[in-house]
């Protein structure tokens, strides 16, 4: 088992910045892939940003590109998501996800952190 702990979701304006933090723990050994989702008020969750456990391969939502960046530390079991240039639309509660080797769907998912940005 993983379990994934999110942090660093508050308040910003449009146009401000924030870092989104993903401490996992347990089995990381397994994973192949962690990402990030999130879930708009009223919407459905949707994919934002992954990344290879090992290695640097990274895939992004288009709503994203250009203004989020997936990293992470190995050395620390974290992975982070950089989210500048923010936009009320942002606003969601974002989900860090994990995903075993052989697995087609992410089966490890973080409490989620609520990130908010005003107009």
């Amino acid at each position: 088992q993983v379990q994934l702990v999110e942090s660093g979701g508050g308040l910003v304006q449009a146009g401000g910045s924030l870092r989104l933090s993903c401490a996992a723990s347990g089995r990381t050994f397994s994973l192949s892939h962690m990402g990030w989702f999130r879930q708009g008020p009223g919407k459905e969750r949707e994919f934002v940003a992954s990344i290879r456990w090992s290695g640097f391969s990274t895939n992004y939502a288009d709503s994203v590109k250009g203004r989020f960046t997936i990293s992470r530390d190995n050395a620390k079991n974290t992975v982070y998501l950089q989210m500048n240039s923010l936009k009320p639309e942002d606003t969601a509660v974002y989900y860090c996800a994990g995903r075993d080797v052989g697995r087609g769907e992410y089966n490890y998912w973080g409490q989620g952190t609520q990130v908010t940005v005003s107009s």
